[in-house]
């Protein structure tokens, strides 16, 4: 049994993570200021022994014993990181730096939750670890993509600096029950609007792709990230490599929702990437894993837990 934290852990996937690690048999600490996270997301864990919840700020320092850090706390859909900048740079950065601390003082192996954002609108395709990526830095998406590769900068300075266990992934567009239906990502958006019967937002023609990873194969593979040894570092893809259009994404939900929704076509948003797909080769040789949930499948699962919430 491990004492674990998790930042952000009352989020769309960070709920998910403490209830596996909860029921592999760890103490989870519940880490969450709940700007994002909800606490339904929680409440069947709050009846566990073995968990513990506290509304915390990861931008002020936290002081409490622990043996691994899993440090997801950050909004990241737009909707929600543009809603203040300013806090969601301050979240990446001093949120990295007070976990990192955190992590110095108890000899803690710790984990970061990076972003494929990090890679901007990529000029190399798929997008391999080594690519250093192409943002914006004065873009309204910077105060994520840039936050989060200062994030990637300190955990590799405490690597070095001070000799800290670091696990560094690379997420990808993920979705499944409990998203935000709200959040503005692209999952939640189409399948809200579908059940509503609503007209489907499509930015640009549609044909920018995404790789659409579902949540359980997400959690897994952050799982045994943390559990590789010292050598494994990071950084690390961990995303679907299957690529599809955003056009595909909304008629296949139109279908699978049974809707009767119409498609509308809106401006591309500013730095909106044009394609985005994960090279995931170094998750396949270092931790033996690649997602087994296809497409159709999860955005089942999800059709049907918005239908219940929606109610």
């Amino acid at each position: 049994m491990k004492r674990i934290i998790v930042t952000g852990g009352a989020g769309f996937i960070g709920s998910h993570l403490c209830e596996k690690l909860l029921y592999a048999g760890h103490e989870v600490l519940c880490v969450d200021n709940f700007f994002t996270g909800r606490r339904q997301n929680i409440v069947p864990l709050l009846s566990h022994p073995f968990f513990e919840l506290i509304r915390h700020d990861v931008t002020f320092p936290l002081y409490v014993e622990t043996d691994q850090i899993y440090n997801l706390a950050c909004p990241a859909s737009p909707v929600h990181y543009q809603f203040d900048p300013v806090q969601t740079t301050k979240t990446s950065v001093h949120g990295a730096i007070n976990m990192l601390g955190l992590a110095k003082r108890t000899r803690a192996k710790i984990f970061q939750a990076s972003t494929s954002e990090v890679y901007g609108d990529p000029a190399v395709h798929p997008q391999v670890e080594s690519y250093w990526g192409n943002v914006n830095p004065i873009g309204i998406r910077a105060c994520y993509d840039e936050g989060k590769r200062c994030a990637e900068t300190l955990f590799f300075d405490y690597h070095r600096q001070h000799k800290l266990r670091i696990k560094v992934a690379r997420i990808f567009n993920t979705y499944g029950p409990r998203m935000l239906p709200n959040d503005g990502r692209v999952v939640s958006n189409f399948i809200v609007q579908a059940l509503k019967g609503e007209p489907i937002t499509i930015y640009g023609k549609g044909q920018q792709t995404r790789s659409f990873c579902f949540v359980s194969d997400l959690v897994e593979a952050f799982v045994r990230l943390m559990e590789t040894g010292d050598d494994v570092t990071g950084p690390m893809n961990l995303g679907n490599p299957v690529e599809s259009t955003i056009l595909e994404l909304a008629e296949k939900i139109i279908a699978l929702a049974k809707s009767k929704s119409t498609i509308v076509y809106k401006p591309l948003p500013q730095d909106d990437p044009t394609r985005r797909r994960p090279d995931i080769s170094m998750a396949r040789e270092k931790l033996s894993w690649e997602p087994k949930v296809p497409l159709e499948e999860g955005l089942l699962q999800t059709i049907a837990y918005f239908r219940s919430a929606l109610a």
